[in-house]
This record gives structure tokens, sequence and C-alpha cells, in this order.
């Protein structure tokens, strides 16, 4: 089983990102013990020398853990096919419970990479670096996460027995079990579809807002109303979006969507929800570094980039959920 192509390039790909953190990380420590950006000693101008080395590696690691998670799901959606009594990436990750663990820890892992890489680009064009301390923190805090990724990635796939019978999405998200998968899965349609597109509304006008105003207070907005789409999106993938998708009154499975039979749909859906997502997040997160003098210009001519991306993601990741609900002949007699 751990011989699976897939497997192998996660377990090696995430132990090289470890061992480069682990590296830049010891080096981190070593800046935050001695920077001094006043002075201009031989000791200072050594360490300004290091930051450029640590962010290289960093950049190289983070940048494989940000892609690692869209690995990850593709290799349990393709080694499902093993498991007597999985029909999806469900019955994969029900084979080893710790599954469920590793995709949380990726999506966790995702947002942290991305936005570590974002500030640290920042920082990297001004000549005073005012995020040295701050962001080797946050490195010294996501080092010891990403190993615990790769622990329990290898206890999920050094765990998997193909002779074990495990149960797919048609139990996980059926109606009537105590789970949160059937509980989201039983969640009112007209309820849920309302406060979906409330939230997809709410989430443009921001957007929008942004674009014609430089206001602080759009940005947090924007920062709200993206992390509440995203996570009301999460949901009524389960509730009500996988149905149209389906065009089946009772298949709630966030994983189907992945594969052949429905045009790997579900990767540009979520690479849509993804990427949106995080774009909305960077203009809010940003609004502090503006009363940074030095940070204050990048923050400005970047802005726009950053929300004409989301938009499109965001906007795609609409459009193909939009298409089956307007245009497919499947209807929901029961909301």
């Amino acid at each position: 089983m751990i011989l699976n192509p897939g497997i192998l390039a996660l377990l090696f790909g995430s132990s090289i990102a470890f061992a480069m953190l682990l590296y830049a990380a010891t080096l981190g420590v070593k800046i935050l013990s001695g920077w001094d950006m006043q002075s201009s000693s031989e000791q200072q101008l050594l360490l300004e020398r290091k930051t450029y080395l640590v962010s290289t590696i960093v950049n190289y690691a983070f940048g494989f853990e940000i892609l690692s998670g869209l690995l990850f799901v593709y290799t349990v959606e393709d080694i499902h096919r093993l498991f007597i009594g999985a029909m999806c990436a469900t019955g994969a990750l029900n084979a080893n419970q710790v599954g469920w663990l590793v995709l949380l820890i990726k999506l966790v892992l995702f947002f942290a990479a991305a936005l570590w890489v974002h500030f640290n680009r920042l920082d990297q064009r001004t000549e005073d670096t005012p995020l040295v301390r701050s962001k080797y923190l946050a490195l010294l805090a996501l080092t010891p996460l990403v190993g615990l990724d790769l622990y329990l990635q290898f206890s999920y796939f050094s765990g998997l027995q193909p002779e074990i019978i495990t149960s797919c999405c048609g139990s996980l998200f059926s109606l009537g079990n105590d789970t949160v998968a059937s509980e989201l899965a039983g969640l009112p349609v007209k309820s849920t579809m309302l406060l979906f597109f409330l939230s997809a509304g709410s989430y443009l006008i921001s957007l929008i807002l942004c674009l014609g105003s430089s206001a602080a207070g759009y940005r947090h907005l924007l920062f709200v109303t993206s992390l509440t789409l995203f996570f009301v999106s999460l949901v009524s993938i389960v509730s009500f979006i996988s149905l149209y998708i389906y065009q089946t009154p009772t298949h709630h499975c966030p994983f189907d969507m992945l594969q052949k039979n429905y045009a790997f749909i579900g990767y540009p859906l979520y690479i849509g929800l993804f990427l949106g997502t995080l774009f909305g997040l960077l203009p809010g997160l940003s609004e502090p570094l503006k009363k940074i003098a030095s940070l204050k210009n990048e923050v400005e001519q970047h802005e726009r980039r950053w929300l004409l991306i989301s938009c499109c993601a965001m906007t795609a990741f609409l459009l193909i959920i939009a298409w089956p609900i307007l245009f497919s002949p499947f209807i929901l007699l029961s909301y």
C-alpha cells in the first residue's frame, strides 16, 4: 500500500519539507536572538544575509505544503479502489480514521503556509524588513505542525489494510446516523441554500466596496464575509450542492465529484473556493501593515490584484454551483 506513487510522493515530499523547516527554524532562533535592525555590526549583517537563505528554504517547503493538500485528496481518491466497500475517498478515509485528521491539518496548513509566504514576500520588498520577528515566531509555531502532519500521514498510510471492509459515503452521509456528516446532510435544503446565497451576496458586495474604496472597514468586512462564505460553502456542498451535481436527492458526498464520472468538477470547484477565500482574506489581514511606513506602499500596490484574483476564483466557484441548479433538469421537490 505504502508503495503507491502518490503515497510515496506525499511522504517523501513532507519529509524533505519538514527537514528544511527544521533547519530554517534553527536559523530562525539565531536570527531572533541576535536581531537588531539599528545595528550595523558584522553579526547583524550576517543575520540579514541568513534571512534570505531562510526565506528561500521556507518558501520551497511551504510551497509543497500548499500543494500537498490537493495531492493528498487525489491520492486518497485514487486508492479507494483497493478497499472493499469504498466507492470514493470517503471509504479510504474511513479505513483509518487518522485520515480525517490529516485532511483537517492539510486545510489549516494551506492557509497558514500561504499567508506566511505572502507576508514574507511583502517583508522582503522593504529595506528595514519590519516583520522579521513576527514571521520567524510564526515559523517556529508552524514547524511542529508540519512534523505532526508528516507523522499522521505515515500513521494513516501505514495503517491501511486492503482486507478491511470499510464504509463509504452512502452510510456516512445517510440521514439518521448520529454523526456530524449525517447532521450536515440532514440540514433543510431551502434554509441552507438561502444562507449560502446570502453569504455569497455579502461577499460580492464587500468585494465591490473594496474595489471602489480604500476604507479599512471594507477590508475587514471582506475578511469576515470571505471566511463566512468559506465555512457556509463547505456545509452547503454536503447539504445541497452535491445533490445538484449528482442529480440525486440522497447523494451528499463531497468527494465523488472529484471522479471522472462527474468530469472531475470537484477540483475546479474546491480550488476556486480555497483561492477565492485566501485572496479575500489578504486585504483585511494586511490592513494593519499600512501603519508601517515601509509596508504601506507595498500593500496598496498589491491590494487590487488580490481583490481581482479573489473575485475571479470565487466567481468561478459560484458559476460551477449555479449552472446545475439553474440549467439541469434535476429539481428538488422537497425542501
